[in-house]
């Protein structure tokens, strides 16, 4: 056995271990004397959010939308939609800011596939999602416009407000926290976050001619333009392909206006979205409902 290799080999660990620790001394001396002290109104903003993490504010967390409402005065304090106009009021006494009211949203699924009777023109058999389905040749059903139906919007939904029934989402308007990540994760984007206040909509997203979107499904927009014709607010309008309700023009006619467009539509395609909640329970006609 080589006495001297060992011997060099051990004071070669010794000067590293040396080496090591002198360097870090100086990093722990150099944190303490130059470290930044965490601001503790973070901490305050960061308690008093939703604690989702459902990135809807825009920022990848509540942690990081906390820093950036207190570091940056250009960030508004009433991003937390889970937390609402409660949370934005404290958030704003906390930073010294102004919240500024905002309507309620809720998501929708503007497709009706089940009532439809949507069949399929093919067998999915890749990745499992609605985004990979989506891309081989727009899904598995007739209709292109439609629900894919894998469940991508439920897998994202960070409160489990989204239950797939018969391959189709339901969202439950009393679990759901209106964070909107759902909609960034349905590839055909028919999720959308509709004002709570919105009277009617129409849930077809067919860009199709009434003719085409009738072989394919049965609950389809016939593009027949009654409803358009009768809607004494003018707020009815074929924008893209597609027939459109101005929600602003809507609700701001007056309560005079009732039902008309809905009594028009022969399909019954225009729907009430969003019920008193003793009725949401019973509701399949919308999409919106309470998930067992």
């Amino acid at each position: 056995m080589n006495f001297e290799l060992i011997k060099l080999a051990l004071a070669g660990l010794a000067v590293l271990g040396l080496i090591g620790f002198v360097f870090g001394l100086a990093l722990a001396l150099a944190a303490h004397k130059f470290g930044v002290s965490p601001d503790p109104k973070i901490e305050e903003v960061k308690e008093s959010l939703a604690g989702a993490n459902c990135g809807a504010c825009g920022f990848a967390g509540c942690e990081d939308y906390a820093e950036a409402v207190v570091a940056d005065p250009d960030v508004p304090p009433d991003l937390c939609f889970p937390g609402g106009d409660e949370v934005a009021e404290v958030v704003a006494r906390l930073t010294n800011k102004t919240a500024q009211k905002r309507d309620g949203y809720m998501p929708v699924v503007f497709c009706r596939r089940p009532q439809g009777n949507v069949r399929k023109r093919h067998c999915y058999i890749g990745h499992q999602t609605c985004k990979g389905a989506d891309m081989a040749f727009r899904g598995p059903f007739d209709c292109q416009y439609g629900c894919v139906g894998f469940g991508d919007c439920a897998e994202a939904c960070p409160v489990d407000a989204i239950k797939m029934i018969d391959n189709f989402p339901v969202i439950d308007e009393e679990r759901c926290i209106r964070c909107g990540a759902c909609v960034e994760a349905c590839p055909k984007g028919i999720i959308k976050m509709v004002p709570e206040k919105t009277r009617v909509l129409i849930r077809c997203n067919s860009k199709d001619s009434g003719k085409v979107t009738q072989a394919v499904c049965d609950a389809g927009c016939l593009h027949c333009k009654a409803c358009i014709k009768k809607c004494p607010a003018g707020a009815i309008s074929e924008v893209d392909g597609k027939v459109h309700i101005d929600v602003k023009k809507c609700t701001e006619y007056g309560p005079e206006c009732g039902e008309v467009c809905v009594e028009a539509c022969k399909k019954r395609q225009i729907l009430q979205p969003f019920r008193p909640k003793e009725k949401r329970a019973a509701s399949d006609g919308h999409g919106q409902a309470k998930a067992a």
